[in-house]
Parts: C-alpha cells; sequence; structure tokens
C-alpha cells in the first residue's frame, strides 16, 4: 500500500465516522458528497483533502485531531483554509481560499456538487438563490492567480 493509498483510506474511514447520520439537502447520506468532491478530481492530495473538506467545520473533528491521525501540513493547511469560522463573511472566506490552490482545487469541485440541484427533487427559491451565490464563489475562484 502507497502513502498516498494509507492517507487516503484514512480520509475516507475519518469521514465516514464524522458524517454518520448527517444527510444533504436532497436527503442522501452526506458521505456521498465528500465521495463525489473526492471522485471529480485527480490531484491526489486534493482527493484526500476533498473526503475531510467539511469534517471541522460540520463535525466534532478538530485540526488537531487531523495532525494527530498523521495527515500532511499540506492537507491539515487546505482543511483548515476550507473550514469556514463562524462569524466569517462568506466572501472573505473564499478570498482566503484562494491564497492555498490545494483548497481552491477542492472547493470548485465542492461548489460544482452543491450547484446540481437535480439532487434535490423540488428545489425551492431558497436553493436557487444559494446557487446564484455558489456560482459567484466560482467565478472568485476560477479566476486563481489573476
Amino acid at each position: 500500500m502507497t502513502e498516498y493509498d494509507k492517507f487516503k483510506n484514512m480520509a475516507i474511514e475519518v469521514a465516514k465516522k464524522a458524517h454518520a447520520g448527517q444527510t444533504d439537502k436532497g436527503g442522501e447520506p452526506y458521505f456521498f458528497h465528500v465521495q463525489r468532491v473526492a471522485n471529480s478530481l485527480t490531484d491526489k492530495n486534493a482527493k484526500v483533502v476533498a473526503y475531510l473538506h467539511d469534517t471541522v467545520e460540520d463535525t466534532d473533528i478538530t485540526i488537531e485531531k487531523l495532525k494527530e491521525l498523521g495527515f500532511s501540513d499540506t492537507i491539515v493547511s487546505a482543511v483548515q483554509v476550507l473550514t469556514q469560522e463562524r462569524y466569517q463573511p462568506y466572501f472573505d472566506y473564499i478570498v482566503e481560499i484562494k491564497k492555498n490552490k490545494l483548497a481552491t482545487m477542492v472547493k470548485l469541485a465542492d461548489l460544482k456538487d452543491n450547484m446540481n440541484l437535480s439532487r434535490i427533487t423540488t428545489p425551492t427559491e431558497k436553493d436557487f438563490e444559494r446557487v446564484k451565490k455558489y456560482q459567484k464563489a466560482f467565478k472568485i475562484l476560477e479566476l486563481e492567480g489573476e
């Protein structure tokens, strides 16, 4: 087993346990979302980060726990950047993500998955408004480096 396989498998297990019992806006297990995001990426570090991208923000997992488990500083830093602080305005958070290439790759994939309303049986106006916000964030991140 390669080092990558070890950390990818560990990230999958952390995400499965951390998101157990959580569902997405379409009522599906939340783990399916992080799995779709990971599967849409080709970069190995990005795949690992994708599995972990919502664990610190939405579960009891901490940055310290990820460090204890042995995830690299590169992985942990990207997860930390992807963790929106409760007080942080959304677009300030997006601008911070742009400063980390790995986090940017994962957030773009995350936004693509979140903008896909086909998993929601009857989208509401609130869902369409959220997609508009995500489209704006996507454009900001897409211009990364410009």
